[in-house]
């Protein structure tokens, strides 16, 4: 009918039959694409890869990383540290350490993004040591460590009854500014050792280190009072919370429900949360 290739509407219409994992329409419309040599964005080829990835097709994923050139675009370090995550996610983390290993002969410079998804990969399989030696490597390589990657550490060992706050004071000291989450892992932990009040002092320590409490900090304080049955106490924090002007999510308020439902003859305090929930 005369109309003109265009990015914009041949990237809505791939987008749309990705998420209805319609593969075969967007190996259609990609063949209409390069013929017609559309300029695309990078971003539509890593969103490409995280649809294959979640429908188990990372062949597909590879291959299409592999086909890059043919749509006048080089392979960039973003779309390398997608299709490592999508191979992770799959459990195809033999591929992913190849990937990984040879990111240098195929002309990547690995950045913090690619050695956080490797730290992750060994944390899945429990292996602390090998994660410490990514960690080694990437120090080596003169990679500069990310919040995410102290978060990843951080949360390893307070996930597992070890509590070390010295990465904490190595965050500090390479210039990383601890974030909220920083904090949830480490009250996270505390919590899970019985060191209860020390958790709820945390959110005074990170305000004096300059990082506003956020939702996800009062959350685990919740979720740690509601396993304990102190209800009331938990209640508290959301009056708290409302002192401080934060804005409180569902997460917040199914921590009670759940709890409330579970307990016996306390079905009508859930239903008044559930609309206090609704109201606010």
């Amino acid at each position: 009918m005369g109309f003109k290739p265009d990015y914009p509407s041949d990237s809505a219409l791939i987008y749309k039959l990705a998420r209805c994992q319609d593969f075969e329409a967007v190996e259609e419309v990609l063949g209409y694409v390069q013929d017609n040599t559309v300029h695309c964005q990078e971003t539509l080829f890593i969103a490409l890869f995280q649809h294959y990835g979640k429908a188990h097709l990372v062949d597909k994923a590879v291959e299409l990383f592999h086909r890059r050139t043919c749509f006048n675009r080089v392979r960039t370090r973003q779309s390398l540290n997608s299709l490592l995550n999508v191979h992770v996610d799959n459990d195809r983390f033999l591929v992913a350490n190849e990937l990984f290993d040879k990111a240098c002969k195929l002309g990547f410079r690995l950045n913090s993004v690619a050695f956080n998804v490797m730290i992750r990969r060994q944390f899945e399989n429990g292996e602390w040591e090998q994660a410490c030696k990514v960690f080694e490597e990437m120090l080596e390589t003169k990679v500069e460590p990310s919040v995410a990657t102290f978060n990843s550490l951080i949360g390893y060992l307070c996930g597992n009854g070890e509590l070390d706050k010295a990465l904490l004071e190595d965050m500090i000291k390479r210039g990383k500014r601890p974030n909220a989450v920083t904090y949830a892992l480490l009250m996270e932990g505390l919590c899970l050792i019985g060191e209860h009040d020390e958790a709820k002092k945390m959110v005074f320590d990170m305000e004096y280190r300059g990082c506003k409490p956020a939702v996800v900090n009062f959350g685990v304080l919740m979720s740690d009072l509601v396993k304990r049955g102190k209800i009331e106490e938990a209640k508290s924090l959301v009056h708290e919370m409302k002192k401080r002007h934060l804005k409180k999510d569902d997460v917040t308020y199914n921590i009670l429900i759940n709890y409330l439902c579970k307990e016996g003859g306390r079905a009508a305090e859930a239903y008044k949360v559930l609309f206090e929930m609704q109201v606010m």
